[in-house]
Order: C-alpha cells, then sequence, then structure tokens
C-alpha cells in the first residue's frame, strides 16, 4: 500500500472515530433531555402532534434505538475496518523488514 493511500485511509479513520463520539454524544444529550425534562417535551409535543406520552415515549425510544445503529453501523464499523487494514499494512512492511534484515545478517 503506498504511502498517500495509507495517509488518505488514516485520515478518513480519524474522521469517522471522532464522527462515531460525536454520534454517542448526542445520543447521551437526547437521553438527558427525555429524563430531566419528559413531562415538559410531552406538554408541549403531545398536543402539538395529538399523541399520548406513552406514544411519544415509544418514538422516543425507537429514535436513539435507530441513532445508535445508524451511527454503529456507518461509523463504527468502517473506522474498525480501516484500522484493521491500516495495522495490517504495518505488519507487511514490519515483516518485509524483518526478513531484509534476516537476509542481510545470513
Amino acid at each position: 500500500m503506498q504511502e498517500s493511500t495509507k495517509n488518505v485511509f488514516d485520515t478518513l479513520a480519524k474522521i469517522l472515530l471522532r464522527c462515531w463520539i460525536f454520534g454517542f454524544v448526542l445520543l447521551a444529550i437526547w437521553l438527558g433531555a427525555v429524563l430531566l425534562m419528559g413531562e415538559s417535551i410531552h406538554k408541549l409535543h403531545g398536543p402539538m402532534f395529538g399523541i399520548t406520552g406513552h406514544e411519544l415515549d415509544v418514538l422516543f425510544y425507537g429514535g436513539m434505538g435507530m441513532l445508535k445503529l445508524f451511527v454503529f453501523v456507518f461509523f463504527f464499523i468502517p473506522w474498525l475496518s480501516m484500522r484493521l487494514v491500516l495495522n495490517k499494512a504495518k505488519g507487511d512492511v514490519a515483516q518485509k523488514g524483518v526478513e531484509m534484515l534476516d537476509d542481510l545478517v545470513a
């Protein structure tokens, strides 16, 4: 793998890791808002959309689940794949270096 390709993958991996972290921060903020201001959210949005408190809780729970799934699938799994590819490429280079040293010593 060329050095420029490794740099691109490394940069993309850093971006994906940050997006994964920001996604879970957003999830934590959403959960905090629902736990701390649940009643006022129900009073505001329930009559606005004509839904009960239970239905609103189900929507929030489903939305948080979908956000967690999307963040995991679109940010964490690609980040992990890139890190594995970069580590394998780094290992291949290290192995070639060891083989070259063995040839020089022999």
